[in-house]
């Protein structure tokens, strides 16, 4: 971090300066405002940058009389552009599919960051409805940070970017099959998806019958534990270091016919060997993918476009969105998305750890390096669809069963690109995953930032 600039530093350094009066929650976000201006023309990361509402709010903050109990105090943040932002539409990523008036209030989650002192300073890019794993829409491409030819993943691509690149040091997400994770991984941050319930979700029918959940992404993981903290209400402490585990590792894949790559195959080989390092126990364990959770999830992921397209201007939308919400309509008509199967999910997901007696199961976060930056939206749905499918299969399972899952980087790629791995845990294992993650980032400490 520049000594004459906030850029850079982690969200916990700059409350704790802001609440002792080493810094001005003003000078911060005005750094990082500038920041944007220098860097986002090159990433596409923001759809709206609040440069004066984020100025008058940061000086509000400055004079609250109460800012020893803000845990966020001045922390400048970003918000996913489908989540409702007081005064700005409602994008979901494009001009066709945003809501026509603006948000009269913020969502829950955007009420308690700027209720722990944070400071919105704008709206991230995401991908037509979320519907996809690479960010780009008529404006063009959102771009990765490591490496500007290389999507930064999706849905929550513009959040990852922004917080790669340093232009904050959090930005909120969603996750409804991977969409945290998988920028994550693109990016080399942490990104953790909680397990369901754990933080408000609000959306109404636009959150995937169920799928969606809402998280933060951060360079370190004391700032992913801070934010999780703030959207889960709780009072933010110190993660607890964890007693000896058992950890199972699997490097088979959710998606018929895909297979890790060999960084990636690394990658889990090296936090295998991280974790053993750190006192535990590594097994092998396998989960079963049965076929019919596999139908099950384009089931939900198609009927959820269907789903959140009522109301929209179709011959609007991109031909990729259009094709998925006619498969949503058709799987939705032949009563495809089933609650019961997606009970049984859980239920069998969740034995998986008590059976093979393990804690937390390590997997690859990601199966080959992220795709190139491409006008995707222009491409036909079945590009779409199978750079999807051969990139990013790990996630998706886990929202299906509900429960937690953390991406943690490990490293880079022989190309440069960041590489990650993700920990899965049983309902509640929010904090033991992040503290597993923290052990991570002791033994092996990664590069925060690309120099963009």
């Amino acid at each position: 971090m520049d000594s004459t600039t906030w850029v850079g530093a982690t969200a916990k350094q700059i409350a704790r300066a802001v609440r002792r009066g080493d810094a001005s929650a003003t000078q911060v976000v005005a750094d990082h405002l500038e920041q944007i201006a220098i860097s986002d023309p090159a990433l596409g990361a923001f759809r709206v940058v609040r440069g004066g509402e984020a100025i008058t709010e940061a000086e509000k903050v400055d004079d609250q009389e109460d800012l020893a109990n803000l845990p966020l105090a001045g922390v400048p943040v970003a918000v996913k552009e489908n989540t409702p932002v007081a005064g700005l539409p409602t994008w979901h990523g494009s001009a066709a599919a945003r809501t026509p008036e603006v948000a009269e209030e913020d969502h829950e989650v955007v009420r308690r960051l700027r209720g722990a002192g944070a400071v919105v300073v704008g709206v991230t890019r995401m991908p037509e409805m979320g519907l996809w794993a690479v960010t780009d829409d008529e404006d063009g491409p959102t771009r990765n940070p490591w490496d500007l030819e290389r999507t930064p993943g999706g849905s929550s691509g513009g959040s990852a970017a922004a917080v790669a690149a340093g232009l904050v040091p959090l930005a909120q997400g969603n996750d409804g099959l991977g969409s945290i994770r998988i920028p994550a991984a693109c990016c080399g941050l942490v990104g953790l998806k909680p397990g369901r319930g754990a933080v408000p979700v609000d959306f109404g029918d636009k959150d995937w019958f169920g799928l969606v959940e809402n998280g933060m992404l951060a360079t370190t993981v004391a700032d992913a534990a801070l934010g999780f903290a703030v959207l889960a209400g709780q009072v933010p402490g110190k993660l607890v270091e964890p007693s000896k585990l058992r950890i199972g590792v699997s490097l088979r894949s959710p998606a018929a016919g895909v297979k890790p790559d060999e960084p990636n195959v690394s990658a889990v080989t090296k936090a295998s060997k991280l974790l053993v390092d750190a006192g535990h126990d590594t097994v092998t364990a396998d989960p079963t993918y049965p076929t019919g959770v596999a139908l099950g999830v384009l089931a939900t992921w198609f009927a959820g476009a269907y789903k959140n397209s009522e109301g929209l201007p179709l011959e609007r939308l991109q031909p990729r969105t259009r094709r998925h919400i006619q498969l949503g309509k058709a799987v939705t008509r032949a009563g495809l998305v089933r609650q019961r199967q997606r009970d049984a999910w859980r239920e069998r997901s969740i034995q998986f750890f008590a059976d093979r007696s393990i804690d937390l199961l390590l997997t690859p976060a990601l199966a080959t390096a992220p795709p190139p930056a491409v006008r995707y939206s222009a491409s036909a749905w079945r590009k779409n669809m199978w750079a999807n499918a051969s990139y990013a299969p790990y996630a998706a399972p886990w929202n299906f069963a509900g429960l937690p899952a953390i991406v943690v980087p490990v490293g880079f790629r022989p190309d440069g690109l960041p590489l990650a791995v993700q920990l899965v845990g049983p309902p509640d294992s929010e904090l033991l995953m992040l503290a597993v993650a923290g052990q991570f980032e002791v033994l092996n400490p990664w590069q925060r930032h690309a120099l963009v």
